[in-house]
């Protein structure tokens, strides 16, 4: 999980968890930090080669916009196939639309409102709880 926002990081974690969702997520506040993991030492992401990641991903981050991490991920060899979420306030249509075009697989514009935000993401969690999630090659 790629977000800035603490508050919305246990948010989002809380509510997926309570969908049934038990895998691991490893919470990363930047961009940087979140491409060093699944890029790896080597910068070619092989290091994951085998496990399922799934990324969801903030667009409005400290550090670099999500839109450069989605693009650095989708030029990797070994990470092209992961599922990237975009999970972000902005619902902007050219920016949905870029998502969609750098290879993001799913976008959710997160509702301002609390009580839509948490249902928005318990229906994440189940929609996460049955989609078969495809592995580093």
């Amino acid at each position: 999980m790629i977000e800035d926002d603490q508050g919305h990081a246990r948010l989002i974690e809380k509510n997926i968890r309570r969908a049934g969702v038990t895998n691991e997520i490893i919470p990363f506040g930047t961009g940087l930090a979140a491409l060093s993991y699944l890029l790896g030492p080597d910068g070619s992401g092989k290091l994951h080669a085998g496990t399922p990641l799934l990324v969801l991903l903030d667009l409005n981050l400290p550090d670099m916009t999500g839109m450069d991490i989605l693009a650095r991920v989708r030029e990797s060899e070994h990470l092209k196939r992961i599922m990237v979420i975009v999970l972000t306030t902005t619902d902007d249509p050219v920016e949905i639309h870029r998502c969609y075009d750098l290879g993001a697989n799913v976008y959710v514009a997160k509702p301002m409102e609390y009580e839509k935000f948490v249902n928005a993401i318990q229906q994440l969690g189940l929609f996460l709880s049955v989609v078969t999630v495809p592995e580093v090659s």
